[in-house]
Order: C-alpha cells, then sequence, then structure tokens
C-alpha cells in the first residue's frame, strides 16, 4: 500500500512542495534560537556578570554543534534518496546507521568538551569574576551533547523524507518546557536546589533528553516513516564511509562559517565598544534573514535528493532553479524593507546613541542590498547537498568567508583607511560573489553528472 502512494516531492507541483518543506523548517529553526533567548532573559535576573558567563562559552559550543549539525546532514541526504527511489529498506537501514554513527560521535566529543572546558575557558580569556561559571555552564552543556545530536539526526532523518512538521511539535512542547525549567534550575524552589549560571544549561539539557528519547521512541516504532533498529547499529564500513563523505564536508562547512564570525569580531572589537555595538546590531538583523535562508536551502535539500533518488534528475534541476528565484527575489524583498526601516530597528535596540544608530543603521543598509545573493547561495548550497557533493558547499563557504570576507574586511578598513565603513561592505560584496560562483558553477551541470555517475546509492546493501 505504501509503495503504490504517491510521493508528493516527485511528482506534482514543486512550488508547493517547496512551501511546505520549507515553512515547518524555518519555523522549527526559529523555535530552536529560542533557547538561547531564553537562557539570556533568566540569567539576566542574576546580572551581567551571568550573561557574559553563557556568551563567552556560546562562540565554543556553536562551533562544536556545529560539527555534530554537519554530520546529521548525511542522514538527511541518504535518506532523501533512498525515500526517492521507494527503497523502503535502505531508508530504515541508513536510518539506523544515521543514529549508530552520530551517537558514538557525540559521546566522543562530549568527553573531550568536558575535561576540555577549563583550558578552554582560560584560553579565551574568561576573566576571574566569570570563569567558574563559564566553566561548569559549558561542561554541563557538554553532557547535553548526546540528547542534542540525537535530536539532531532524528530532525534529519524527518526532513529527509518530508516529515517535517513532526519536529516542530516536539521543539514547540521543548521550548515551552525550557522556559519552566530555566527559572527552577536557575533560582531553584522547593527541594530542587539553585545551581545558578549552570541550572540553565541543566534546563536545556533535561529538555533535549526529553526531545531525543520522543524522537527515538518514534523512530524506534516506525509509525512515520522510518523504522530504526538495534540489529541494523553496528560497523557497516561501506554505510559509514558513505555519511562521513557526505557529512564531513558540511560539517567544515558549519564550522567553518562560525569560526568566521568569531574571527570577524577581532576586527571589529579594534574600532571600539560603540561599533561592537552597531555590528551587534547588524548580526541580530542578519540572523533573522540567514534563519528562513538556511530553512530554504535545508527544504531545496530534501526536495533535490527524492527527486535523484527517483532518477528525475530534471525535475530536481527544475527545483533548485524554482528555489532558486523564490530565494534570490524573496530576500531581495526583505532586504529592501530592511534598508527603509533600518534606522528605527538600530534605535529600538539603543535608542540614546545616536552615534551607534548612525553605524548601526549604515550597516543594515550597505548589508540588506545582498540578502538576495545570500539566500541564492544557501539554495545553491541546498542543491549541491541533495545531491551528495557536499564538498562543493564546503568550498564555496571557504571561499565566502576566508578569501573574500575577512581579508576584504580587513584591506578595506585599515589599508584603504575606509574604517568601520570597509567591514560593513565586506558583507555584501562577499555574499555576491559567493552566490554568482555557486550559481555559475550549479549551471555548468557538474553535480548532475557526479549523481549520473553515482547509482550506486540505489543497489547498497546491507
Amino acid at each position: 500500500m505504501t509503495a503504490t502512494k504517491k510521493n508528493k516531492l516527485t511528482e506534482g507541483k514543486i512550488l508547493s512542495s517547496l512551501i511546505s518543506l520549507a515553512l515547518p523548517i524555518i519555523f522549527a529553526n526559529i523555535l530552536q534560537s529560542a533557547y538561547q533567548l531564553i537562557d539570556t532573559f533568566w540569567l539576566g535576573r542574576l546580572g551581567a556578570d551571568a550573561v557574559a558567563a553563557v556568551s563567552l562559552s556560546f562562540p565554543l559550543l556553536f562551533l562544536v554543534l556545529s560539527l555534530g549539525a554537519g554530520l546529521t546532514l548525511a542522514g538527511t541526504v541518504l535518506v532523501a534518496r533512498y525515500k526517492g527511489a521507494e527503497n523502503q529498506r535502505q531508508v530504515d537501514f541508513s536510518s539506523s546507521q544515521s543514529v549508530f554513527f552520530i551517537f558514538l560521535t557525540s559521546i566522543v566529543l562530549a568527553i573531550i568538551s568536558y575535561f576540555a572546558a577549563a583550558p578552554l575557558m582560560e584560553l579565551i580569556g574568561a576573566g576571574p569574576d566569570i570563569i567558574d561559571d563559564s566553566i561548569q555552564y559549558f561542561k554541563v552543556s557538554s553532557l547535553g551533547f548526546v540528547f542534542l545530536f540525537l535530536f539532531f539526526i532524528f530532525q534529519s532523518l524527518m526532513r529527509g523524507i518530508g516529515n517535517v512538521m513532526l519536529p516542530v511539535y516536539i521543539v514547540l512542547f521543548t521550548v515551552i518546557l525550557n522556559a519552566v525549567l530555566d527559572p527552577l534550575f536557575i533560582y531553584g524552589y522547593g527541594f530542587v536546589p539553585g545551581y545558578g549560571v549552570a541550572g540553565a544549561a541543566v534546563a536545556s539539557v533535561a529538555t533535549q533528553a526529553m526531545a531525543s528519547t520522543i524522537g527515538l521512541i518514534i523512530l524506534f516504532r516506525g509509525k512515520h516513516g522510518i523504522k530504526i533498529s538495534l540489529s541494523s547499529m553496528y560497523f557497516n564500513m561501506e554505510n559509514l564511509k558513505r555519511t562521513f563523505n557526505i557529512g564531513f564536508p558540511a560539517s567544515i562547512e558549519q564550522s567553518t562559517r562560525a569560526l568566521g564570525m568569531t574571527f570577524m569580531m577581532v576586527i571589529v572589537t579594534s574600532f571600539g565598544s560603540d561599533i561592537v555595538a552597531a555590528y551587534g546590531i547588524g548580526a541580530r538583523m542578519l540572523s533573522f534573514i540567514v534563519i528562513p535562508a538556511l530553512g530554504l536551502g535545508i527544504a531545496t535539500t530534501s526536495l533535490v535528493g527524492q527527486n535523484i533518488g527517483a532518477l528525475k534528475i530534471k525535475r530536481a534541476e527544475k527545483a533548485a532553479i524554482l528555489s532558486a528565484k523564490v530565494s534570490f527575489f524573496g530576500f531581495t524583498g526583505l532586504g529592501l524593507l530592511l534598508f527603509l526601516v533600518a534606522e528605527p530597528l538600530t534605535t529600538f535596540f539603543i535608542p540614546e546613541d545616536p552615534e551607534v544608530i548612525q553605524d548601526g543603521t549604515l550597516f543594515i543598509k550597505i548589508m540588506s542590498l545582498s540578502f538576495g545573493f545570500l539566500g541564492l547561495q544557501q539554495v545553491m548550497n541546498g542543491t549541491f547537498n541533495g545531491s551528495g557533493f557536499t564538498k562543493a558547499s564546503m568550498f564555496i563557504s571557504i571561499m565566502s568567508l576566508w578569501l573574500v570576507r575577512f581579508p576584504l574586511a580587513y584591506l578595506l578598513s585599515y589599508t584603504f583607511e575606509m574604517g568601520p565603513e570597509g567591514i560593513w561592505w565586506s558583507f555584501p560584496i562577499s555574499n555576491i560573489i559567493a552566490a554568482i560562483g555557486a550559481f555559475t558553477y550549479f549551471k555548468t551541470g557538474y553535480w548532475k553528472k557526479r549523481v549520473i555517475r553515482d547509482r550506486s546509492f540505489l543497489t547498497l546493501q546491507d
């Protein structure tokens, strides 16, 4: 019965398939970002040091999470292919292997991160007032990597088969739960002791444990399109190699992005606290664009991956082109809107500092006109990922951040003496170059040739 059931992603209208995939993914991404906002809200009641301790830990935590999130992308790609090929046996087997691989990886990263907490906090310069809290927060958060990565892979597998709403319900439930547990573990109540800053991490780990448990129960029961089994969780070197070859470049891509933003702060901080504040406001605005752009990119990965699995290469290409058009024109429109409201937005964040308002407004205006290119790049990355060619996405991201944006920010701000404005201009220039490079590479059709050559994913045996 399931074999004759129509697959909406490989048949019917491409636009409706794209929208039905993208909107829930975008919403789930927004919900997941709420974790940090909730933590910041409650920790702010403890004082500035509490917020600083978490802020110091976040870039390093984000770096580790980027590695894990990249590896889980392989689950989306492989499962999407098998789903498109209507090979349910391999959907289940590949999913079991992905869970097994991510579980082992998460344990290794959790152990390393836990014992590296103190030297890492000292390395990045944690002051005596916050070092103890930052270490404890990082250690507790590290223990949660196992749960967080398991939910990541659950989410990725569901996206691969096109079941994007189920993870949204779970994320919504855990975010609400986190909002309740945060004050409980931070301040304590009744028999529950207050853990201070570490309490925010305890609350997050508890909700992540619940989310991953729900996800695993769903996968083991097999009533939502995927059924994993313990008997399929072993070292199948061919499958693990395939997972690593797809997932590792994606991990490098995401961690490169995290490192790039961290290194950009080195240049920004050299111009003083006002410019740091202006940059912070602009970065917040950028995140509001990046979240839906990433969501559209992930949706494109699933859509392209399933059609490649069904050997509908032309439909996969049409899906990529349609997604590129939606992304480019949609985010260009959002950019124009942000350009018009840049000053009131900046004033909302810092209402009584004219200099910061001026710099922040200029940053948003300069950056906003290239948002269409940013969206186009993410969709092209999603297309390459869906075809299993994650190395292309990795090279584009490395080029954009390390060969263009970071050097350009330094040259324009110092060598050409443009000051902070030089940093602002490095964003649109790098976005445009990366998007043009990605789209040009897409048009060469090399990604299609690789797919036509590599049919082994349809016949891989367990």
